[in-house]
């Protein structure tokens, strides 16, 4: 009397192939978007505590003043500017402060008036504007920095930065998105090997709804 053949192990063989597949799969996605997003982490993480504390963290504004003269034949240029326009200046008069005054107008809204010529110059960590009298041509800028705490907050709130960090911060909050849920999909396989899986991520969830019912009106 022979033995009955073993059943074929095919099923299972072809289900551990599939979870070592996903699993390969998930682990690269997620230490590539922790790579991506790592600098950004830190960044936010620790900007997050500098917000939550700015009433007490001191910051002793510094402001510069710095005027110049502006050439007859480039006050002539302002003269093609309307009594009262948000019009960029001349590129000549742009070009005329960066040198003179080190500062970036060009193909920014000015406040215009018969009077002067006001451009606001708003950055992260601080504030400032220039006027150009458009009688005599004297240019007076102003430049108010708070510290680099300050300049770090701006940049959590994406305040005044520009679109090139508008859009850093719309790539890292995707690579975020990514190493979330591949994190999330990760303790999901491997949930049946630590127990303490469940419990931990139903803490993570239940902690902050808890306080934001309870605590916040």
């Amino acid at each position: 009397m022979t033995d009955a053949p073993a059943a074929p192990a095919r099923p299972k063989t072809a289900l551990n192939a599939r979870r070592s597949f996903w699993l390969k799969q998930l682990h690269q996605w997620h230490w590539i978007s922790a790579a991506v997003s790592l600098a950004g982490l830190l960044l936010f993480a620790i900007t997050g505590v500098t917000l939550n504390h700015a009433a007490q963290i001191p910051a002793e504004p510094a402001t510069v003043e710095t005027t110049a003269q502006l050439p007859a034949p480039l006050l002539e240029r302002l003269s093609s500017l309307p009594a009262d326009t948000t019009a960029p200046v001349p590129d000549a008069v742009a070009r005329w402060a960066a040198q003179a005054l080190q500062v970036q107008i060009a193909g920014r809204p000015t406040e215009t008036t018969a009077e002067e010529v006001y451009v606001a110059l708003p950055e992260p960590g601080g504030d400032g504007w220039l006027t150009i009298d458009r009688a005599t041509g004297e240019a007076l800028r102003e430049r108010t920095t708070r510290g680099w705490v300050a300049w770090a907050n701006d940049l959590h709130k994406g305040r005044n930065t520009g679109p090139v960090w508008y859009w850093f911060i719309d790539v890292f909050a995707v690579a975020c998105v990514v190493f979330a849920v591949t994190g999330f999909a990760l303790a999901w396989m491997h949930a049946r090997q630590r127990p303490s899986t469940w419990p931990l991520l139903g803490l993570g969830v239940l902690v902050p709804v808890l306080i934001a019912l309870l605590f916040i009106h």
